[in-house]
């Protein structure tokens, strides 16, 4: 399923907070991010509108069964890219940064030779 890299970031965001808290709010998801509260509401509407995540009365924000496997993909290859360009020797605040502008756009071949090239980096 191909969604755009925004709406991509929102879910792994929720993850996150999911994670964390059981449920995200839009307060967090804005902080999170750097964006605005009408942003998010924005993005929620439309996330929701499109079955990835759910909002209950209390606005608590959950991910669904789709949302989830999309923001699963994305938290996954973030953590191996960043860790493989800590192995490389990058700072870890600057790597983190780094596998979030890649983690999008990287193709999945060049991935996977990310995946093998750090294994031997172990």
């Amino acid at each position: 399923m191909k969604i755009n890299e925004s709406a991509e970031d929102y879910l792994e965001a929720i993850l996150i907070f999911q994670i964390k808290n059981g449920a995200a709010r839009s307060v967090d998801v804005a902080r999170h991010l750097g964006v605005t509260k009408p942003s998010v509401s924005h993005a929620m509407k439309l996330l929701r509108e499109n079955g990835y995540i759910h909002m209950d009365k209390d606005s608590a924000i959950t991910l669904s069964d789709s949302g989830r496997a999309i923001a699963e993909g994305i938290y996954n290859r973030h953590k191996e890219l960043a860790g493989f360009l800590m192995r490389l020797g990058v700072d870890e605040t600057i790597a983190f940064q780094d596998a979030c502008k890649m983690e999008h756009d990287l193709h999945e071949e060049s991935f996977q030779a990310i995946l093998a090239c750090s294994s031997r980096l172990d």
